[in-house]
């Protein structure tokens, strides 16, 4: 399937702002260079950066700069989420995200249509626990609520060892399994985007 008009945006949702290091951002990159393989130009944006405010509206008002974000979104065929696991579940950085992008359901196209039903999201997880299915499942069910597909093994993830400090950055090279996952979740995102884009979803 040819993805070469396709674009990805990439949500990093570290706790940590620019520019440190953040092993969310390094799985991100990976998943940019993949995506780039298959056909897919793709942007990264570490959410932290932005005053997201909180709330479920397009835009919360003076000072919000989920706006500029959503445009990205709605402007991008794939959309990753990249998040650390802390205490067993999500960033409060993705969760946040998943509740702006709520505003998202009362949103139609000219059909009729959710306007995210033809974009197909992925998830990307880093953490030193126990959690990656966890966190996988909850921002996947999460993401598909508000319209977004998601692919066949449309997820990557590397976890440590369980209490110990070692971090994605800190392994002098990424592991096969982890590096394959993120070929595999990379190659069927962009598959399935290009599919939607060229035979939508039916309208009601």
């Amino acid at each position: 399937m040819n993805s070469n008009s396709l674009n990805a945006l990439i949500l990093v949702c570290t706790l940590s702002p620019s520019p440190k290091k953040s092993s969310s951002d390094l799985l991100a990159q990976q998943v940019g260079q993949k995506f780039s393989e298959h056909g897919v130009q793709s942007e990264i944006l570490r959410v932290v950066d932005y005053n997201v405010m909180p709330g479920v509206l397009k835009d919360m008002g003076e000072g919000d700069e989920w706006p500029g974000i959503r445009e990205k979104i709605l402007a991008a065929d794939i959309l990753v989420l990249a998040t650390p696991i802390w205490v067993g579940h999500p960033s409060s950085v993705s969760q946040r995200v998943l509740e702006r992008l709520d505003a998202e359901l009362s949103e139609t196209d000219s059909q009729g249509r959710p306007i995210l039903f033809d974009k197909v999201a992925m998830v990307a997880v880093v953490g030193n626990e126990d959690g990656a299915h966890h966190v996988i499942a909850d921002l996947s069910q999460g993401l598909s609520d508000v319209g977004f597909s998601i692919a066949a093994q449309g997820s990557t993830y590397w976890v440590g060892e369980a209490m110990h400090t070692t971090d994605f950055q800190d392994l002098e090279q990424t592991p096969e399994v982890t590096a394959n996952a993120t070929d595999i979740s990379t190659r069927n995102s962009a598959h399935l985007a290009a599919l939607l884009k060229s035979q939508p979803f039916p309208s009601s």
